[in-house]
């Protein structure tokens, strides 16, 4: 059974739509340059968490920089990094085991899809959300999270992308301290 106390090196990252909206035919929603660099700038130089289908979106594989963890069922599940390529990749079949491979790390972001997110949510003590303020039609969603068992730590003011005109604000959220007995299940 996976410990449901909070890891506290392990982060979500996550852009939701208002109506919590991710993704649709295995792509993003929306194009936020502004966002993409936030990504970035807090993901290097960590490891990023990911599942199959997310591994298979990406436009660079491995994400450069970073030390890339593909969860995945699939145990014939390989793909060759370029020799030019400055991320690395690593393939987990479980969760314990993608916990026993990140437990020295300062932080790990787990960058979806879904059902990643929805696994690690009980596990994890960091939330960075960027949210955008419109409903998609979408295949994918964030799955419900219970805010108050996180502290906001920050929100941004709400900004306009000058490309799409889409609003959004960044947040951040760590969770809130629990006694045993008032631990998830």
């Amino acid at each position: 059974m996976i410990d449901p106390n909070p890891t506290p090196n392990l982060s979500i990252i996550v852009a939701c739509a208002q109506n919590m909206a991710i993704g649709k035919d295995n792509d993003l929603l929306w194009h936020l340059s502004d966002d993409l660099k936030r990504f970035k700038s807090l993901t290097s130089g960590h490891p990023v968490v990911m599942g199959r289908r997310t591994f298979d979106s990406l436009p660079k594989k491995p994400l450069p920089k970073r030390r890339n963890i593909v969860l995945t069922h699939d145990p014939d599940f390989h793909f060759e990094v370029p020799a030019t390529a400055t991320g690395t990749l690593e393939v987990a079949h479980s969760i314990p085991q993608v916990l026993k491979m990140i437990e020295d790390e300062e932080e790990t972001f787990i960058i979806g899809g879904a059902a990643i997110y929805r696994a690690f949510l009980p596990m994890v003590s960091n939330l960075y959300l960027t949210w955008v303020y419109q409903d998609f039609d979408a295949d994918v969603y964030f799955p419900p999270i219970d805010l108050s068992l996180f502290h906001q730590v920050h929100i941004s003011d709400r900004q306009t992308d000058p490309e799409t005109g889409l609003q959004y604000a960044y947040a951040e959220y760590t969770r809130r301290p629990t006694c045993s007995h008032q631990l998830l299940v």
